[in-house]
C-alpha cells in the first residue's frame, strides 16, 4: 500500500484537476456514495463520533500485521464524503503513520479548510481526533 503522504498526492492531484470548487465539492459528495454502508449494529453509540453537527460513525478495527482498517458513515452526504477522504489517507496505516500525519496541513492544501463552513471544519477536526485517538490506545 502506498504511504500516507502518497495517498494525499493523489488526492491533490485529483482536486488539482478538478478546478473550482463547485466540482471538488460534487467529487467529495460522489466518493462518499461509494463507501460501504455499516450495519446497524455498527452504527452505535461506542462509534459514534463526537462533536460533528450530522451523525458520524466510525468503525476501527486493528488488523494482524499492526495497521488499523477504518470503516465510517453519516447521515450526511458531504460528510459521507469527507469520510471517504479520510479512510483513503488513514486506513491501512499504522498507528505511528497515523499520529506522524499532519491531517490540518492536508486539509489545507486540498483546500477543504476554506470551502467547509466552520461546522463541518469542526466536523473533520472531530473525525480526525476520533481515529487519531483510536491509533493511540493501539499504539499503547
Amino acid at each position: 500500500m502506498a504511504a500516507i503522504d502518497d495517498a494525499l498526492t493523489e488526492l491533490t492531484d485529483e482536486f488539482d484537476l478538478l478546478g473550482d470548487w463547485e466540482e471538488r465539492y460534487r467529487y467529495v459528495i460522489e466518493m462518499g456514495r461509494d463507501l460501504a454502508p455499516l450495519g446497524d449494529a455498527e452504527r452505535s453509540d461506542a462509534n459514534k463520533v463526537r462533536g460533528c453537527a450530522s451523525q458520524v460513525w466510525v468503525v476501527t478495527e486493528p488488523r494482524a500485521d499492526g495497521t488499523l482498517a477504518f470503516r465510517g458513515d453519516s447521515d450526511a452526504h458531504i460528510v459521507r464524503g469527507l469520510i471517504a477522504i479520510l479512510l483513503r489517507l488513514y486506513s491501512g496505516r499504522s498507528p505511528a503513520e497515523i499520529l506522524a500525519f499532519d491531517a490540518k496541513a492536508a486539509f489545507e492544501g486540498l483546500g477543504l479548510t476554506g470551502a467547509l463552513s466552520s461546522q463541518r471544519s469542526n466536523g473533520l477536526a472531530s473525525m480526525v481526533a476520533r481515529i487519531r485517538r483510536d491509533a493511540e490506545a493501539v499504539r499503547g
